[in-house]
């Protein structure tokens, strides 16, 4: 499994992860696409804008590796601003499974992390 070397590892202040620190041993958490509905709590919309923030950050728009980040915080985003690499070759339940961000829904949902003067 890939450590991401400087990613954030939670939401400052909180207990909210957007890592994890070993492999699960039970077995690896597939990723599945998690609906958003309106009535979230304004704390989860902060805490995804956040975890999206630092993938920006870390990874641009290249093609990364799932490694280390959390599979349940990645869920939030998966299927809408963060999408397969290749949808052909992809397995959700890899730690090596590459993905992306693509620009144009998150630019939509999270237009502040988009913003120069922005910091997380």
């Amino acid at each position: 499994m890939t450590k991401h070397k400087g990613f954030p590892g939670r939401y400052p202040g909180s207990e909210f992860q957007f890592t994890i620190r070993r492999a699960n041993p039970k077995g690896i958490t597939p990723l599945k696409r998690l609906e958003r509905y309106k009535d979230r709590k304004s704390v989860d919309k902060r805490i995804d804008a956040a975890f999206f923030a630092a993938i920006w950050e870390y990874f641009g728009e290249e093609p990364f590796e799932r490694g280390n980040l959390d599979a349940g915080r990645l869920s939030w985003l998966f299927g809408r601003e963060i999408v397969p690499a290749n949808a052909d070759d992809f397995d959700p339940a890899s730690y090596e499974a590459l993905l992306r961000v693509d620009p144009n829904v998150a630019r939509v949902s999270f237009p502040e992390c988009f913003e120069e003067d922005e910091t997380w």
